[in-house]
Formats: C-alpha cells, sequence, structure tokens
C-alpha cells in the first residue's frame, strides 16, 4: 500500500487555492477511481493519464486499486490542469518517483495522450497566489503558460514540454535533467494604433475624450449614424497613460482565466467591444464555473458599447453595480465568485430608432413616443452612473473636407499624462474614483463657484450622484487646464457634458 502527495492549483474566480492530489494504491480488483468534486473534464483525466504514461514507456500499475483525492473536497475542480499531478502522483507512489523531490514543486497541465503537455488556463493567477505565499516552492508548467506565470516577479517557474521532461527532472541524483526556468515574455512593439487625427472635426466630443481619459470617466456619445462616434472610441486607448506593473499583470490575470491573454499585448490596454447581441451573462460573467465576463476583460481597460439601446434592458442595468465599485460579484447557490471590473466605459448611441434627430443633414421621420421609448430604454439610473453624455452631430461634406486635421494621439495623450500625474501626486487615485472626505477637501469650491453650481443643480434638478459627479468633471478639466482650484469656467464646461438626455 502506498501514497503519494502533490500539490497543484485550482481557479476561484480570479483565485487560484491549492489543491492537493493524494494518489492511493492498494490490492485489490483494478480501478481507478476520481474524488474530490471534480468536474467532468477533471474525470476524464484517467483516460489522458493511463495512456500518456504507457505511451511514454512509464508502468502504469494495472493490477493495482488507484484512488485519487482532490482535497479539499468542497472546492470545485475543472479543465485538464491535474493530469499532470495526478500522473506524477501514480508514478511517485508506486516507487518510480523520488517523493522527496516532489515536494519542492507545484505542478499543473494537460496531458494528451502522446505524454506532450498542453497549456492550461489562469497560469499567471496561479503565479500571483504563490507570489503572495511567500513559499519557497517552484511551480512547473506547459511551456505556453509558464511564459505568462513568469511575469510575476520573484518566482520560479520551470517550463515543460512533455511528462519525460518532468520525470527526468524528478529523478534524483546524477540522472537529473533540470527543468528550464521560463523566462517571461518580452513585450512587442505595438501596431501603429489608429490615431485622433483621423476624425475630422468634432471638436467638442475630441475634448470630452480627453477629459475622461484624463479622470478616468464614463462617456456616452449621441448622434446620427456615420458621425465618428466608433472612430472616436477606437482611438480612445490610445489617450489612456500606460500601465503600470501591477495594472498589467492584474489585467493579463483576467485574461488568463479565460485563455485570452497574448504576451505580445502585455503592458497594453485592452478594448472589448462585444455586438448588442451580447447576454448578461456574457457582459457581467457567470456559468458553472463562475468565467469573467466582458466588464471584467476590460479591466484597467476599455469597454465599448456601440448602440447602446439595442443592449437588452438586463444587460445595461447589470452595469450600474461594477460602474459604482469596480467590481462584480457573481453569486450562485452553491458558491459565489468575485471578479474586478475596473474598467473605462464608453457608450454609443443614436437620438431616436432612425437616427436623425436634431440633424442638420436629413430629416427625422419618428414620432414623440417612439423617441422616448428608444431613449427610456436606457433608465435614469444607468444614465445617472454615466459621467459625460456629449453630442457627436452631422457635419456636411463640405464643412468636413475643409476642416483642419486636428490634434493627433500623442499630443493629447501628452496632456492626459501630465493631468493623470497631478491627480495621483495629490490624491493618490483618478478623479473619478474619489469619494467621502477626499472628494470634499480636493474638489473644493469657492463661494461664487459654489453658488453657481448649486443654482445649476437646482435648476437642472440632479441628484446628489450627479452633483458629485460633475465635481470629478470639472476637477478633471482643471487639472487638464493646469489649474489648482476649481473655477466657474471648470463647472460650465462640466455641466455641459450632463444635458444631451433628459432620461427619467
Amino acid at each position: 500500500m502506498s501514497l503519494a502527495v502533490i500539490r497543484s492549483r485550482s481557479l476561484d474566480g480570479l483565485a487560484a487555492p491549492e489543491v492537493t492530489v493524494e494518489v492511493h494504491l492498494a490490492n485489490g480488483l483494478p480501478s481507478f477511481t476520481l474524488v474530490g468534486l471534480a468536474e467532468t473534464e477533471v474525470k476524464e483525466s484517467r483516460e489522458r493519464v493511463r495512456a500518456a504514461l504507457q505511451t511514454s514507456g512509464l508502468e502504469f500499475p494495472t493490477n493495482k486499486r488507484i484512488t485519487v483525492n482532490l482535497a479539499p473536497a468542497d472546492l470545485p475542480k475543472e479543465s485538464g490542469r491535474f493530469d499532470l499531478p495526478i500522473a506524477l502522483g501514480i508514478l511517485a507512489a508506486s516507487g518510480q518517483l523520488d517523493a522527496a523531490q516532489i515536494d519542492r514543486f507545484e505542478f499543473a497541465g494537460e496531458l494528451s495522450l502522446a505524454g506532450d503537455l498542453r497549456p492550461v488556463r489562469g497560469a499567471l493567477a496561479m503565479g500571483l497566489a504563490l507570489s503572495r505565499l511567500g513559499t519557497t516552492r517552484a511551480l512547473v508548467l506547459p511551456a505556453g503558460s509558464a511564459e505568462e506565470a513568469a511575469l510575476v516577479d520573484g518566482l520560479a517557474i520551470h517550463t515543460a514540454a512533455h511528462l519525460l521532461d518532468v520525470v527526468r527532472a524528478l529523478q534524483g541524483g546524477d540522472a537529473a535533467e533540470p527543468l528550464p526556468l521560463a523566462k517571461g515574455a518580452a513585450p512587442v512593439a505595438p501596431a501603429a494604433a489608429p490615431d485622433l487625427r483621423d476624425v475630422k472635426g468634432q471638436a467638442a466630443a475630441r475634448r470630452a475624450l480627453e477629459i475622461a481619459a484624463a479622470g478616468g470617466h464614463s462617456v456616452l456619445m449621441v448622434g446620427p449614424p456615420g458621425t465618428g462616434k466608433s472612430m472616436l472610441a477606437q482611438r480612445f486607448g490610445g489617450l489612456l497613460p500606460p500601465m503600470t506593473h501591477d495594472e498589467a499583470l492584474e489585467s493579463a490575470a483576467v485574461l488568463s482565466l479565460s485563455g485570452e491573454f497574448r504576451a505580445a499585448r502585455w503592458r497594453q490596454r485592452v478594448l472589448r467591444a462585444p455586438h448588442h447581441s451580447a447576454s448578461p451573462v456574457a457582459l457581467v460573467g457567470g456559468g458553472s464555473p463562475p468565467r469573467p465576463g466582458e466588464i471584467s476583460l476590460a479591466h484597467h481597460g476599455v469597454l465599448f458599447l456601440d448602440e447602446l439601446p439595442e443592449f437588452p434592458r438586463a444587460a445595461l442595468e447589470a452595469l450600474r453595480e461594477p460602474l459604482e465599485s469596480g467590481r462584480i460579484t457573481i453569486s450562485r447557490a452553491a458558491r459565489q465568485a468575485e471578479f474586478p471590473a475596473r474598467f473605462q466605459f464608453l457608450a454609443a448611441m443614436n437620438p431616436c430608432p432612425c437616427g436623425h434627430l436634431g440633424s442638420a443633414l436629413r430629416n427625422c421621420r419618428c414620432t414623440p413616443d417612439a423617441i422616448a421609448r428608444y431613449q427610456g430604454r436606457i433608465s435614469g439610473p444607468l444614465l445617472d452612473r454615466i459621467d459625460l453624455q456629449v453630442e457627436v452631430p452631422a457635419v456636411a461634406p463640405d464643412a468636413l473636407a475643409a476642416s483642419a486635421a486636428g490634434e493627433s494621439n500623442a499630443d493629447v495623450a501628452a496632456r492626459v499624462a501630465r493631468a493623470r500625474e497631478r491627480q495621483i501626486a495629490r490624491q493618490g487615485c483618478r478623479n473619478a474614483d474619489l469619494a467621502g472626505a477626499a472628494l470634499d477637501r480636493h474638489c473644493a469650491l469657492d463661494a461664487t463657484a459654489s453658488r453657481f453650481l448649486q443654482a445649476a443643480a437646482a435648476r437642472l434638478g440632479w441628484s446628489a450622484r450627479s452633483f458629485h459627479r460633475v465635481l470629478r468633471i470639472a476637477r478633471s478639466v482643471a487639472d487638464v487646464e493646469g489649474a489648482g482650484a476649481i473655477q466657474v469656467a471648470h463647472l460650465a464646461e462640466a455641466i455641459q457634458y450632463r444635458r444631451v438626455l433628459t432620461v427619467s
């Protein structure tokens, strides 16, 4: 009777709790039993492990009763990540490997029938979890996954391409062939991004995007079809400051959970633009086990929803909490999962069903009731949470041809970077994240500016949320202008960004 213990990690939201793979061999009727709340793909590892060991020339104990326990038993386990630790556990329990050598490592990897190791999701989350523990154990992963995990500083990440590579490294003695250390993927120079200079006219919308990028605010662009709303959104990411190392790790870890992380895009902000047919689960996440949705995949990046009123009402309403908190908690009967969702929200919509309300080029053919129903698809509470609402009007072709080229991304991004530096030095966060006493302290107004804002709030019937959002926008306008205090002119500009739609 023999017992081997191998350490691995599961995925629980963005966390990667430790899983102990216990392999027990005993005399009795030959069998291969796997327990420990394993999903179907984990149970199928029995056949993959058996074939991988045999095709690799290793001994599989066909005359033994094999029991594999994945502990803790109440933690769901999914995917083929436990193939490698199960195979190593069988080898160690049958005396083919030195258990003392195995204790120095944690393992994860899916096996092919030929013994090749295939990448697994969430490698970066596993690396982050191991780093937080401060343990001396090293992590052994397939080649593609090891490059992800190696982005975490201070960890020993070993890469392996085949089961036999791991076996040779764990034999001990002079015959051991150490596994190579993985290197974090070298950043690749980003391809030429769309430039803001390509957008002709639309000075007000360009200004609004600059303010939004500087302070981390959300934006709704309203205008007829073909006026450049999508073009502006595609160029918005180029205005944002470079990601810090911690932001890049968090963003990459979430993308890794869905298998969408690409080393070539390391430290580049993502732009997620789901189609308007996306379901609430696709937007906020869900499933069993819970997976991150578009709002989490856009963490520290940009989420752009084009044709906003065409999205299902339930999907839009699900955005309300993440826009405020920067996190999403997915609750199910058996468990909860929390994912980060601090994204910058951009949306675009037509002003009416035909799209030409207020256009100087074409007449609108929609009735007042149709317009009200169309705009009413966006609830007042959601609209109240969108900081800037900017009109993107139709421009006549002759005026478009005569308009001069605007500033490039680089020029605007330089001002945005200076404004963001002022915010971090002054308050340690973006203006959009100011709350409570910090909001009162850093957005203080003099008597004249305070009377002006109070009068505007009373006349326009603002909620307390709208009042505070205008303060944050005005603070961002002042930072872009290099002003130390918020002035009446900054407030006046901020107020203009809250008056495009009046959905109740």
